[in-house]
């Protein structure tokens, strides 16, 4: 027996149905952004509530709302908790062996101009950490580096916020298009590419952006061929990877081609006044050592791109027909076409997941770096406490997520964001940067939104790859205005708590002007040049 899921529940009323939908988020943003409950609290008050909502505003029976809760959830824990559990794991052994104050090091030798190794460290490095390991980490490690050379509290934290925006959709090995993917159905690769050609453009002139900003204009001028090779190779290297490689190498290649066209710019060119950067100290064995397991995560992750190995490990997946919800669901128009059951495969693909290629990576360099079976395990318990929290997050939001999807909710709020009319590609942005605002992750907010802006596609005629990953890409503007962003960046740089609202109103007035810029960036691909997207 199916369920027909309403999108009118209240009174056949869009105006009233999307007030009653929208309680969900309502719930996020007050406890997030007014009442400050930490993202775990927030996540499970806003799961309730939309259960809440399904039972008494749309009429889903109990058993559907438990079964595509934990639907939601399990996609949470595999294959997202997976990826990162692994991706900190690899952070977490380059750093309790400590070789990632090598690394650290290694990179503040290439330059002793204050202004490149802001550049290096907090976009080009933060980039590097955000496709190797994201949430939170960049900015968390970043910020204490530059703190650690010197950069004043304040200035650290901003410009690690303000960096950590351009890798951010393609952060965690491409985990939020993973989850973008999982939600909306679409495939991964077109999303990818559609994301990488909104996003590329921004990333062009953010290290420009971000000398100006930090520094002024004298600082921008004085650095400005740096800042220039920067955003060129970084852009470039992200839209070819994104749209010709792959999603899960797209920002740790993007950062390597950055770094190493600074490298070779540095031959040539110093900024004026700057001295002879002081030597590391440590043998070209060393750092090489200490760089392994970032080499190795590359290499493998490559190796899961090969169809030669790709093919196989995808054919070991299992594909799990979710037990009473798989169909049981009957969807109706104006939601789609034609009415159709709403299917819930769950695909357990463990062998081909990023994690696994992650977790292969994580063991590879335990015994590169000799660490002990005993103390890996330490290492590995300690991530499992250290993420605990964060999981449950993420099991949360995904529940959360494909309970409204499953219940009717997020086509309600598709169809009334279908108001916008021809605007909506512009607000597709920008409600991908409320969802990373509230949510603090751009995995999150793809899985709040990503089917509602595939929603609202449908009903206006829109490219709805394009409007799906514009979600992402105007969600990584609102990475650096998240609550737990600039609490992480506070931290990690010694400033007091008393400064973070400070903080929160410096990022606001960029974060707002990249993501209108992202939404610029789309609009222009609708109706302009639609055939450049996917």
């Amino acid at each position: 027996m199916t369920w027909t899921q309403p999108s009118f529940p209240v009174a056949g009323s869009l105006p009233l149905s999307a007030l009653m939908a929208a309680i969900p988020i309502f719930v996020l943003m007050v406890l997030l952004g007014v009442l400050r409950w930490p993202a775990w609290k927030a996540s499970l008050a806003g799961l309730a509530s939309a259960a809440l909502m399904a039972v008494f505003v749309y009429g889903m029976p109990g058993g559907l709302i438990l079964r595509s809760t934990a639907y939601g959830a399990a996609f949470g824990l595999f294959p997202i908790a997976w990826v990162v559990y692994w991706a900190v794991a690899l952070y977490r052994i380059t750093l309790d062996t400590g070789h990632f104050e090598i690394i650290k090091d290694s990179i503040a030798s290439i330059t002793s101009d204050q202004g490149m190794q802001g550049l290096l460290i907090a976009f080009v490095f933060g980039a590097f950490l955000e496709g190797a390991a994201g949430f939170g980490a960049p900015v968390a490690v970043t910020a204490a580096m530059l703190a650690g050379l010197g950069f004043k509290p304040f200035r650290a934290a901003a410009l690690c916020l303000l960096a950590n925006t351009a890798p951010v959709a393609f952060g965690s090995i491409a985990i939020p298009l993973v989850t973008l993917a999982g939600v909306t159905g679409l495939p991964l690769a077109a999303l990818s590419a559609d994301t990488g050609r909104t996003v590329a453009p921004v990333s062009l002139f953010i290290p420009a952006y971000l000398m100006a900003v930090i520094g002024g204009w004298r600082t921008l001028r004085a650095v400005l061929p740096g800042a220039a090779v920067c955003g060129i190779a970084f852009a470039g290297t992200q839209f070819l990877v994104s749209n010709y490689v792959g999603a899960p190498l797209t920002d740790i290649l993007a950062a390597l081609a950055a770094l190493g066209a600074l490298m070779l710019l540095f031959r040539f060119w110093k900024p004026p006044g700057s001295r002879e950067a002081p030597r590391h100290g440590h043998s070209r064995g060393a750092v090489f050592r200490a760089w392994t397991p970032y080499a190795l995560l590359v290499a493998i992750v490559l190796l899961w791109s090969v169809d030669a190995i790709r093919v196989p490990l995808n054919a070991a997946s299992i594909p799990i027909h979710w037990p009473g919800l798989h169909n049981a669901i009957l969807r109706v128009p104006p939601a789609v076409a034609k009415p159709s059951a709403y299917a819930a495969v769950y695909n357990l693909n463990y062998l081909a997941a990023s994690g696994t290629a992650c977790m292969l990576a994580t063991l590879l360099s335990a015994m590169v770096l000799a660490v002990s079976p005993r103390r890996l395990g330490g290492i590995l318990a300690a991530t499992a406490r250290q993420l605990a929290l964060s999981i449950v997050t993420m099991a949360a939001v995904l529940a959360l997520a494909f309970l409204m999807n499953y219940s009717g909710a997020t086509v309600t709020l598709g169809l009334a964001f279908t108001a916008t009319g021809a605007l909506f590609p512009f607000f597709s942005a920008l409600l991908g940067w409320l969802g990373v605002f509230l949510t603090g992750s751009d995995t999150a907010s793809n899985a709040l939104f990503g089917n509602l802006q595939v929603v609202a596609a449908g009903r206006l005629g829109l490219n709805a790859v394009l409007m799906a990953a514009s979600n992402s890409s105007g969600g990584v503007m609102g990475k650096m205005i998240s609550l737990q962003s600039i609490a992480v960046a506070a931290a990690a740089t010694g400033m007091p708590s008393k400064d973070e609202a400070g903080l929160f109103r410096f990022t606001f007035r960029h974060s707002l002007l990249l993501a209108s810029m992202v939404g610029l960036i789309v609009t222009f691909l609708s109706y302009a040049a639609p055939g450049w997207a996917r």
